[in-house]
């Protein structure tokens, strides 16, 4: 028990000494220092919940680079608050962000070289992500406009929609272009926050890092629908079949088929999805004789 709870011990420490030092040098107001001990009891109290449901004794390498993370995370949102009650320290609150998106690309290199990659090191390395582009979306719609919440509310509007619709809880197939939007609206949202670029080309880079953020979010949500159909704990067979060119060429994406087998019969129900996204359901029963 000792082992799993070192590594969020330890990661609730260092938040309270990153804070500390902020009061220190920059000042943090007390709404800045509620928010942060918030924001770091609770990303600890999660990760010291999700290690013994999956298994793990302790936290891995990698992890420990996405604890740091959450901890400047935590500490940007203390600054973020700040910020609405005095002038914030920008510079500061541009390097804790910098810092926390260099250790992104860091942390899943580390995974892959000491072979520690897990589900919920991924789990927590996204909602890492998404909890520091909300932050920073947070601190930049006081200059550009509320409608770049957006960007920060998309991650917990599709966490609400997965409430309210059970296909949607379903789990997606890995895609780097996810890591790559995530990615990218972490950078614009630092270079909006350090107001390095004019106005309007900032508004321009918002914009397009929305867009795609509204393309990752839609293709999710599509594939989602498609095969919301497919209930849980049923075979599924996928094929394709070969492409043919010409105007009278047929293109099947895949088939799908479940099958459930009674003492007499076996029933068999087929989802075929054709080029046109159009979900098609045929039945077909066979005797099983003996």
């Amino acid at each position: 028990m000792r082992a799993v709870q070192t590594g969020p011990v330890i990661g609730l420490i260092a938040q309270l000494v990153l804070l500390g030092a902020l009061a220190v040098t920059v000042g943090l107001s007390g709404s800045g220092w509620v928010v942060g001990i918030t924001c770091g009891v609770i990303t600890n109290a999660a990760l010291a919940r999700g290690l013994p449901c999956s298994g793990a004794r302790r936290l891995g390498p990698a992890d420990r680079v996405t604890l740091t993370r959450a901890t400047l995370a935590c500490a940007v949102a203390a600054l973020t608050v700040d910020s609405f009650g005095r002038p914030t320290a920008v510079a500061t609150l541009v390097a804790l962000a910098v810092v926390a998106l260099v250790l992104d690309a860091v942390d899943g290199w580390v995974a892959r070289r000491t072979e520690t990659v897990s589900t919920l090191g991924a789990r927590f390395d996204m909602e890492v992500d998404a909890f520091l582009i909300f932050v920073l979306s947070v601190y930049v719609a006081r200059s550009t406009g509320e409608w770049v919440l957006a960007i920060g509310a998309a991650r917990y509007g599709f966490l609400a929609a997965g409430w309210m619709l059970p296909w949607m809880r379903r789990s997606l197939p890995p895609r780097y272009w996810r890591k790559v939007v995530a990615a990218t609206q972490g950078v614009v949202l630092t270079f909006a926050a350090a107001q390095v670029l004019p106005l309007f080309w900032t508004e321009a880079a918002l914009a397009v890092s929305l867009a795609l953020l509204a393309e990752s979010f839609g293709r999710d949500v599509r594939g989602l629908w498609r095969h919301r159909r497919v209930e849980p704990g049923r075979i599924v067979v996928s094929a394709r079949r070969p492409e043919r060119s010409g105007k009278r060429g047929t293109k099947w994406s895949r088939f799908q088929t479940s099958a459930s087998t009674t003492s007499h019969s076996t029933r068999g129900v087929a989802n075929v999805l054709t080029r046109d996204g159009e979900l098609h359901r045929e039945q077909a029963e066979q005797d099983d004789r003996k």
